[in-house]
């Protein structure tokens, strides 16, 4: 079912190695274009497009784009107390580590006169979107609103497709997540169409557009996000996701097939590899890889990811050349499952994030290990990081400088603007020095 890459005996080149690397046949530049035209529908059409975008994907058209407060109150209200229990815990976990995400306020000074003060910023406004497509996200609800909470940004929109099992709204566990969470500002939309709303906005339903996208989806989420890009901020593209595994003959196989299942479950083109050198254990895995996917619940699903060409066995021949094979991949999700986990992670640069040993299974930061969910998916993670609060934040210089501080530099400034053509930079100092100093 899953396919095999031997890379025993070779050691390729940084380029070879990312040519290796297995990825889905449907990756976000193939879905650009569906993408494009969902968003420029929105931008002509507004609500009504929305409206029909939902009948047509999500086989459902919402007597609401924009969620009454009831909704969230009835929702709340419903809750299983121990889901409440559950995401509360959540909650408490994951905003306890978003806070050491904040960097406090730095003044550096330069020289007499003279300082720089770093701050931070977050912005204002922010879109928060929760797949609800294959499976429901409410632990994707936490996992954007908190940071965003926790970085301070003050205006908050969510959107989440709106479910034909419930006529048209937004799943009612979301709806009691984010308002939990105190969100009042929520969208039955989902996919590209929604990405487009949030970048540009829907006057017709008071939605205004927003300087950062963040969340997770599918593939036509993610080219959404990267075609926003530029008219607004995205956290990543967050696609479908992927787990990669370093494992040596000290790993239990159970754990390891355990642990590639539990991804794939989600989508059918959800990557799933394993990297190690011990041929042992790639048997082993591989053979419970074909149980598991003839019992487990979503056993269609899990089969076609396993067999995609975008999941694989990767045969090498030591834990060192696993890393390099793990760096060009760039994983959303790394476990390392070896005899000395530390050792290796000493090697890894690329990853979304990174689970040690075998008691930290990609499920414990899907929910409640307080590390965030929402990562970078399809080799992203090679120049991307994961959603936290420093994603709502943008870092600003303050220039401090008095007279005497400008003076010490004064000459420097004059030289450099000669040097460059640009003299009226030089004048602009000058200036500054052609009358008395106030007293």
């Amino acid at each position: 079912m899953i396919q095999t890459i031997d890379l025993r005996g070779t050691r390729p080149a940084p380029a070879e190695l990312l040519a290796s690397v297995p990825r889905a046949l449907t990756s976000v530049t193939v879905a650009s274009d569906v993408a494009a035209e969902l968003i420029d529908d929105v931008r002509a059409r507004g609500e009504l497009a929305l409206l029909d975008q939902a009948e047509r994907l999500d086989r459902v058209r919402p007597e609401h784009v924009r969620v009454p407060a009831s909704h969230v109150a009835e929702a709340l209200a419903a809750l299983d107390p121990d889901v409440r229990i559950a995401i509360e815990e959540t909650i408490r976990r994951v905003r306890l580590a978003s806070a050491a995400q904040v960097p406090p306020l730095v003044t550096t000074t330069i020289a007499e006169g003279a300082e720089i003060v770093q701050r931070w910023r977050p912005v204002q406004r922010v879109g928060l979107y929760v797949p609800g497509g294959k499976a429901v996200y409410p632990s994707s609800v936490v996992m954007n609103v908190v940071p965003a909470q926790v970085a301070g940004v003050t205006s908050i929109a969510l959107a989440s497709p709106p479910q034909s099992h419930f006529d048209g709204r937004v799943h009612p566990t979301i709806l009691a997540v984010a308002g939990l969470l105190g969100v009042d500002e929520i969208y039955a939309m989902g996919g590209a169409g929604a990405v487009g709303a949030f970048a540009y906005g829907v006057p017709g339903l008071g939605l205004d557009p927003v300087q950062l996208v963040t969340g997770p989806g599918n593939v036509y989420v993610a080219a959404a996000k990267r075609l926003v890009r530029g008219v607004t901020g995205i956290d990543s593209e967050a696609g479908p996701t992927d787990i990669l595994v370093i494992a040596d003959a000290a790993a239990d196989p159970a754990f390891v097939a355990a642990d590639l299942v539990s991804q794939a479950e989600h989508d059918e083109l959800a990557a799933a590899v394993l990297v190690t050198d011990s041929a042992e254990l790639a048997a082993a895995v591989e053979a419970l890889l074909d149980d598991l996917a003839t019992t487990t619940t979503h056993g269609e699903r899990v089969t076609a990811s396993l067999g995609g060409s975008q999941s694989a066995i990767v045969l090498v021949d030591d834990l060192e050349q696993a890393a390099a094979f793990s760096n060009a991949f760039g994983p959303e999700h790394l476990e390392i499952q070896t005899e000395d986990p530390d050792a290796v992670l000493g090697q890894i640069d690329n990853a979304g994030a990174i689970f040690l040993g075998p008691y930290a299974p990609v499920s414990l930061g899907d929910y409640a290990a307080g590390s965030n969910h929402v990562l970078p998916t399809g080799g992203q993670a090679r120049f991307s990081a994961a959603l936290g609060a420093y994603t709502f934040l943008r870092p600003q210089q303050v220039v401090r400088y008095s007279r005497e501080g400008l003076a010490g530099v004064a000459d420097h400034i004059l030289a450099l603007s000669a040097a460059e053509a640009l003299p009226a930079h030089g004048d602009a100092v000058s200036a500054r020095f052609t009358k008395p100093a106030e007293l």
